[in-house]
């Protein structure tokens, strides 16, 4: 890791936001079959969350029928740039 300020480090996102849509699902819904509480999925949602408990991941992972890989984004420092590292170790684009 560099010790220059301007470098910004990778950022680790949830793609809830962008899973939810492509199901047609609401956090409410979500919330239902979860068991996971509207202001936690929320924090989750908007990327507020600093951490995420492995039982809660287990639980999005089964309620949206996805993989961890799939979940999560790693924003790249340069602007725009996403990467999915699940698309990058099976060697598919983004």
């Amino acid at each position: 890791m560099s010790s220059d300020p301007s470098e910004a480090a990778p950022e680790v996102l949830l793609a809830l936001d962008q899973i939810l849509v492509e199901r047609d699902m609401t956090l409410t819904e979500l919330s239902r079959k979860t068991g996971i509480t509207m202001a936690n999925l929320s924090i989750l949602k908007n990327n507020k969350a600093r951490a995420v408990r492995l039982s809660t991941l287990a639980a999005l992972c089964h309620a949206l029928d996805v993989t961890p890989g799939e979940l999560f984004v790693v924003e790249d420092a340069a602007p725009g740039l996403k990467q999915n590292p699940a698309a990058h170790a099976s060697g598919l684009p983004d």
